[in-house]
């Protein structure tokens, strides 16, 4: 698989920022069933192999696993500070879920062992977005097991089909935009900033 263009300077970014522990968060919009747009921060877990698809994890349980279910298109906004970049990417969502892609079963169940103790035991905490448990053992339950995920643990993946990239620095700005064609090629095209 070669690479597309993008990929090398989402790699820069990261390497640039990377004494910015948060620059590997960045907001995800989906879109509610009513039709508005639907935000919040994830954090970004690499690519998947041997594809441009970028990870992330989520909850079934969650309100963005429903959303994405019906509408698996999607946006990313990542802003990294230090090189004063941004970038939009564009796509469709992929929800993997214990029940489904049964041949993405394996990058799901290694993702939940990549995750810290902490990360994994949010998964076993009461359904997020309900009303309050104020039992406080509720937030404190035994640990899940650290090899096989536990059923509502989803691995998301967004594949990109646009990338818009503007470098902030310079005057005047720069910005390009990379577009996925129907013959599975990326085009790059330099726009106004």
């Amino acid at each position: 698989m070669s690479l597309p263009p993008w990929r090398s300077l989402i790699t820069r970014a990261l390497h640039k920022n990377r004494s910015l522990v948060y620059s590997r968060y960045l907001q995800l919009a989906t879109v509610r069933e009513n039709g508005f747009p639907a935000n919040r921060t994830v954090v970004f877990r690499g690519f998947l192999e041997d594809t441009n698809q970028l990870k992330f994890i989520t909850d079934i349980r969650s309100e963005k696993a429903e959303q994405i279910v019906k509408q698996p298109a999607a946006e990313i906004c990542w802003y990294f500070p230090n090189t004063r970049e941004q970038f939009r990417i564009t796509g469709k969502l992929t929800l993997v879920t214990a029940n489904s892609h049964h041949n993405l079963q394996p990058a799901r169940i290694k993702m939940w062992q990549e995750l810290s103790d902490a990360a994994r035991l949010q998964f076993v905490w009461p359904d997020s977005g309900k009303a309050r448990v104020t039992t406080p053992e509720a937030f404190t339950p035994p640990a899940p097991d650290t090899i096989q995920p536990v059923e509502n643990f989803c691995l998301l993946l967004l594949e990109p089909t646009k990338v818009d990239h503007l470098e902030l620095r310079g005057e005047p700005q720069n910005r390009w935009v990379y577009y996925y064609n129907e013959n599975q090629e990326w085009l790059t095209e330099a726009i106004n900033p």
